[in-house]
């Protein structure tokens, strides 16, 4: 009987755990048997302790991950390939980790096959539309998060560097990006509606949305789907612009469509108009205290209390201190500020193509990505956003929108954290998922 050399990490996401991947790793059990692949969902971050932020997130996941090869090691069992998902903030943790893993050398005897990401802040969740409630939203959410939360906002300070740590991680010519090229397959899976965690143009790394006016745009489905039906998008050509009769505008019409769509939302805004006074004092406490939770569980990891740091951070502190010089000399000498055009030129984006075997449709998707600049307009997004987009473009990600209809709670249903039927299109994209993996 053949003994599995492959290594498949599941990696969940903010206040989840390891039940929160039970479907994804089924499905993956159930296409892949035992004796061709190990599967780890990792639980070192789980539940509150993914407050402790994507450093720490990062290095508990990598540490983890070693020390399944070693015990598969020391059953008899060679670790050969390696493939990671994450879910949510679970796929910045794995990004995070995978430098780390690069950086210490693992990749050098094991081969990364398949990284794949659900509905994760790639560019971070800072509300990129102005007025008083975004202003709000980004400075209370990069508050009540703990470490976690100033990262994802993008207000943090990554070591010495000056940068926010996800500036960092999408730095071409840091560990983590290299890290990334190395896996075979990449591709990410982001949702088109009603994701309040982690919005389309974060999960996708899209400068644009095309999904904000429905009636306006025509969507492309991915061919044979699986049932129950057509959930995920074809990546090289996911939507267009609908071609239809110009609305009647009239006051009348109008004043018909707003009261419409007011009426069949008035059940969620009165649990809103209720909910949210009782809820937000207990939540203001709560994170309060987890905030203070995760301050002294991130002094004792820095201390070396849950293991020695020494593999990880060496390397990684030199590098820190590299891009500080670099940012200071650069400051010196320069006369205006150095902003890439946004969009890019074309010349750029070709320049750094990714040699994975998904190339041709990472490619297309690019291609893609670049009709929809000029077809939609661009987000109001800051300029590290941009650069991050760039740079994790050119890596050779293939981008799957997934257009789940049935359920509100799309970030959920995106990989059936629980197991009902209005979550069955997320059965879909999980059996797409498991096909894609090369064991």
């Amino acid at each position: 009987m053949a003994t599995a050399d492959h290594l498949a990490v599941l990696v969940h996401g903010f206040w989840g755990n390891p039940s929160h991947l039970k479907h994804l790793q089924e499905t993956l059990q159930k296409r892949h048997s035992a004796d061709r692949l190990h599967i780890l969902v990792a639980k070192s971050n789980s539940n509150n302790h993914t407050y402790d932020g994507i450093e720490v997130g990062g290095e508990r996941i990598a540490n983890e991950v070693e020390e399944k090869i070693a015990e598969l090691e020391e059953n008899g069992t060679t670790i050969k390939k390696i493939s990671i998902t994450g879910y949510s903030l679970g796929g910045l943790i794995s990004r995070y980790a995978i430098g780390l893993m690069y950086n210490s050398g693992l990749f050098d005897r094991i081969q990364p096959m398949n990284f794949s990401t659900f509905a994760s802040p790639h560019i971070g969740i800072r509300a990129h539309k102005g007025g008083i409630r975004s202003e709000l939203w980004n400075y209370m959410g990069a508050r009540v998060l703990s470490t976690s939360g100033q990262q994802m906002f993008l207000i943090d300070t990554f070591r010495d560097t000056g940068k926010p740590l996800l500036s960092i991680m999408a730095d071409p010519d840091k560990v983590f990006i290299k890290g990334l090229r190395m896996f075979k397959h990449k591709w990410v899976y982001a949702n088109t509606l009603n994701d309040r965690s982690v919005p389309f143009y974060t999960a996708l790394f899209s400068r644009t949305d095309p999904f904000v006016a429905l009636d306006k745009i025509q969507v492309h489905y991915l061919k044979d789907q699986p049932a129950p039906g057509e959930v995920i998008l074809d990546p090289s050509h996911y939507v267009s612009p609908r071609l239809s009769k110009p609305e009647d505008s009239s006051l009348y019409n109008r004043f018909q469509l707003i009261d419409r769509k007011t009426f069949s939302n008035l059940p969620f805004y009165m649990f809103i108009i209720v909910a949210i006074p009782l809820a937000l004092p207990v939540f203001m406490i709560n994170s309060g205290y987890q905030t203070y939770q995760s301050a002294q569980r991130i002094r004792h990891h820095e201390s070396g209390g849950a293991f020695s740091l020494d593999r990880y951070r060496a390397k990684l502190f030199e590098q820190a201190q590299a891009v500080q010089d670099r940012t200071y000399e650069r400051a010196a000498t320069s006369q205006a500020e150095d902003y890439l055009p946004t969009p890019p030129p074309e010349s750029a984006r070709e320049s750094s193509r990714s040699s994975s075997e998904d190339t041709k449709d990472a490619e297309l998707a690019r291609r893609e990505s670049s009709k929809k600049e000029t077809d939609f307009p661009l987000l109001a997004l800051t300029k590290e956003q941009f650069e991050m987009i760039d740079v994790l473009d050119s890596v050779g990600f293939v981008k799957y929108p997934v257009h789940i209809q049935k359920h509100r709670h799309t970030h959920a249903a995106i990989v059936v954290r629980i197991n009902k039927a209005s979550f069955d299109e997320g059965k879909v994209i999980s059996e797409h998922w498991a096909g894609k993996f090369e064991i």
